[in-house]
């Protein structure tokens, strides 16, 4: 089942030398009884099970499995912000393929800031994970918080380093496999569907560009009005939207405008709340195309780019799971498909 790891944070745990020292025998005995092992009389062992008992000691059975030459049964994954339907989804689709191998995922946020994925990616190699699954806070041209990646990501001669993974984000300048979505064909396609019905009034939400998801999704939709001839659009664009609240007053400011925009292109689903937010209650209804699935979209009729975040999850699980020494020197990219899926707002004529 997949938690969230509570990192860089710790409780203090009994230790081996407390149990030892209250059962009155030498650490090395209160281990051999601990582990089960033979030559430990039964009294002995019982005293030392009672001591553990007593002082809420349990064995590190990941540390002792290292120690023997074994792997870690955990995988780390790093994410944004777990209330987003995104994250959580590609996180299910992670934990079933692990489930699967016998492994378990263990989760912390990077709460969307370089500093603290630093301090996480660190936190999770110190636990020996045996990969490392990252939706990177950074840009695309900067690797930034996840720079330690590529000690690990380079290290495909000799004893392998942990494998990293990022998803939904390639970072420049390093070898990490990566499973990305088609964004700017995801982009394209919007502006080709708004076009198809007339409009040139089209007003794109997105994050500022240095986040290369938006970035990619906003190129192609650029691409394509500009292809078209129109440019009509360019004055509508905001790319300095960032959550639900500033995506409902940009809405609100560009429905005040004269003449208003005929369409709306959001580049990710809680920009695309805060638009309907923001038109819940208006006589004038543009037509809107949402970047991401979310819950209720069909019944509230919203056409969606969409594509499958589960899917994505398992992909990265089996990037990580075969790990960079399977493929000396080989970058793997997995870039997972879109569709439009047609439910009525998107279909809306100017």
């Amino acid at each position: 089942m997949a938690h969230d790891a509570g990192l860089p944070h710790q409780r203090t745990h009994p230790t081996l030398v407390q149990v030892a020292t209250l059962a009155g025998v030498s650490p090395k005995t209160a281990s051999r009884a601990l582990n089960g092992e033979p030559n430990v009389a039964e009294p002995t062992r019982v005293r030392v099970l009672v001591a553990a008992n007593r002082l809420g000691f349990r064995p590190n059975g990941i540390a002792r499995e290292l120690r023997r030459g074994g792997t870690s049964t955990l995988v780390g994954l790093i994410s944004g912000d777990l209330a987003n339907p995104f994250y959580s989804t590609v996180a299910s689709g992670i934990e079933r393929e692990l489930r699967e191998h016998g492994l378990q995922l263990v989760m912390a946020s990077n709460d969307e800031g370089p500093r603290r994925e630093r301090t996480l990616v660190e936190a999770f190699l110190e636990r020996r994970v045996r990969a490392l699954l990252i939706m990177s806070s950074s840009s695309g041209s900067d690797p930034g918080g996840s720079f330690h990646a590529e000690r690990s990501c380079r290290m495909t001669e000799g004893p392998p380093g942990v494998p990293f993974v990022f998803l939904d984000y390639q970072p420049a300048g390093l070898p990490c496999d990566a499973v990305v979505i088609a964004n700017a064909e995801g982009g394209r396609l919007a502006a080709e569907h708004l076009l198809a019905r007339g409009h040139s009034r089209v007003a794109v939400l997105g994050d500022p560009p240095r986040y290369a998801t938006h970035r990619d999704r906003f190129a192609g939709f650029a691409d394509a009005m500009n292809a078209a001839g129109n440019h009509q659009w360019s004055p509508y664009a905001h790319s300095d939207v960032h959550d639900v609240a500033t995506a409902e007053r940009a809405i609100l400011a560009l429905m005040n405008r004269d003449p208003v925009p005929t369409a709306i292109f959001t580049l990710d689903n809680r920009l695309t709340t805060g638009a309907l937010r923001a038109l819940a209650h208006r006589r004038y209804q543009p037509a809107l195309v949402g970047f991401d699935d979310f819950e209720l979209a069909d019944v509230l009729g919203v056409t969606v780019i969409a594509h499958d975040g589960q899917a994505m999850g398992r992909e990265a699980a089996r990037l990580a799971l075969t790990g960079p020494s399977e493929h000396p020197r080989r970058q793997r990219i997995v870039t997972m498909p879109i569709h439009l899926v047609v439910r009525g707002s998107g279909e809306r004529t100017p």
